[in-house]
């Protein structure tokens, strides 16, 4: 097997996307955390006032992430899998000329060919990227801290990085086009970010659209289509991200597309005999375990396994503060579906461990959606601190068609963030046991 890649071993999640980003998160948290209890005196201690070097946190994601593609070479190697460092583009299907990055050029034909070449940003056409308009990959290679950041788009990646500087001291304006923040969620889902940017003093404009820069700021159009500006000593661009699908030498291939993704069946199988496509080529829901899950169900294919991508539904999940879970369909999309269901929702407010580790304090809690009728969980959303970790019980509990007795029938431990799951489902029967009902 030979492996051709052109940017780095682990592809855009670990180099440029998930990693690095959620390494800058956990550091901004932990920034604030100190701030915040800088003139604190604990058992009869006391610190002074932080300070942060961005170069020093560029270099520890930097080794972060160092040694996570190193472990990925390490287990490559072992399993007999020859890496090419290069750009590859095909002459027809099943052959294709490696630009190596070290100068030079390979022929490689192969018997069943896997295109994953993941996505990029997107860029606006009147703010390209420079030293001053950034991509969520470049603003994380900054080494000083810009005091004013402006933000186009509050979507995740948007919300993510923009909250991370906010927290390392910058200040932060969000520009969206829309009329909402994160618009994959309702508003009860999201109004403890909201409540959170407005508590930090971090300005939102909503409903209103980015039309350039001057030196020193941001210009947009609000919602009354009135010219403003905001100082932006940097200037994020946030506004999704495209297929990598340019410059390989598709049209050689003849493989069909839907619209600019690659079009596959559900074994990620292509137009072509044995070329196969997956990840964020292929569509939506651009999320890396989503990528993974193909190609592992790739591979078994190839090797002769009866497989095909069939998931119930894909958690995905925002690091904003506090944080949202996602798997399954809200209450509004059920119903739109035809479905008649209940709700259960419960707070982390009435939960030790939530408690005990933020107060409580920023409005979280689960959500369950399950159909009247049968009970069957349809979907689990929730918003708090640390919400990301029960992603997996969640995909799981709809993976498997459980329903609100079995999740409520299940002993969570105590004390623990997934007792407000159980807790949530046993609202949605009528019964709860740590709230009123």
């Amino acid at each position: 097997m030979t492996l051709v890649d052109a940017g780095g071993l682990g592809g855009t999640c670990l180099n440029r996307g998930c990693i690095p980003s959620k390494a800058y998160i956990h550091a901004a948290s932990r920034m604030q955390e100190l701030v915040a209890h800088a003139n604190d005196v604990m058992m009869g201690i006391s610190c002074e006032k932080p300070k942060l070097k961005l170069a020093g946190l560029r270099s520890w994601k930097d080794d972060l992430v160092g040694k996570l593609t190193g472990g990925i070479g390490s287990l490559l190697q072992g399993a007999g899998v020859k890496v090419v460092h290069g750009h590859a583009i095909f002459t027809d299907a099943k052959t294709c000329t490696v630009r190596l990055n070290d100068g030079g050029e390979q022929t490689y034909t192969a018997e069943h060919v896997v295109l994953a070449t993941g996505s990029t940003e997107a860029e606006l056409p009147f703010l390209r990227f420079d030293a001053r308009v950034l991509s969520s990959t470049s603003i994380l290679e900054l080494d000083t801290l810009p005091k004013t950041l402006a933000v186009i788009g509050a979507g995740y990646i948007g919300l993510e990085l923009g909250i991370a500087f906010a927290k390392l001291g910058t200040k932060v304006t969000f520009v969206e086009a829309l009329d909402t923040i994160l618009p994959q969620y309702d508003a009860e889902m999201t109004r403890p970010i909201s409540r959170w940017l407005k508590q930090h003093k971090v300005t939102l404009h909503l409903s209103a659209k980015a039309s350039g820069a001057n030196k020193t700021e941001l210009l947009f159009t609000d919602k009354d289509g009135a010219n403003q500006s905001v100082p932006a000593e940097k200037i994020l661009v946030a506004v999704g991200r495209k297929p990598n699908t340019s410059g390989l030498g598709l049209e050689s291939m003849a493989i069909d597309m839907s619209g600019s993704f690659i079009q596959v069946d559900n074994q990620c199988r292509t137009s072509m005999r044995n070329v196969w496509a997956i990840g964020d080529v292929v569509g939506e829901p651009m999320l890396a375990h989503k990528g993974t899950a193909q190609g592992e169900m790739v591979a078994e294919i190839i090797a002769g396994k009866k497989r095909r991508f069939d998931p119930t539904a894909i958690a995905a999940v925002c690091f904003t503060e506090p944080e949202i879970v996602g798997v399954g369909l809200t209450p509004t999309e059920a119903k739109a579906a035809g479905e008649d269901v209940i709700t259960g929702k419960f707070p982390f407010a009435a939960l030790g461990k939530a408690l005990a580790m933020q107060g409580g304090k920023d409005g979280g809690f689960v959500r369950v959606t399950a159909r009247k009728s049968d009970h069957v969980v349809l979907g689990i959303h929730a918003v708090g601190a640390h919400v990301a970790e029960l992603s997996g019980e969640f995909a799981l509990a709809i993976e498997m068609g459980a329903r609100l007795e079995d999740i409520a029938g299940t002993i969570h431990v105590h004390p623990t963030l997934t007792e407000g799951f159980a807790e949530s489902a046993m609202s949605a029967l009528g019964h709860p046991i740590h709230i009123k009902a």
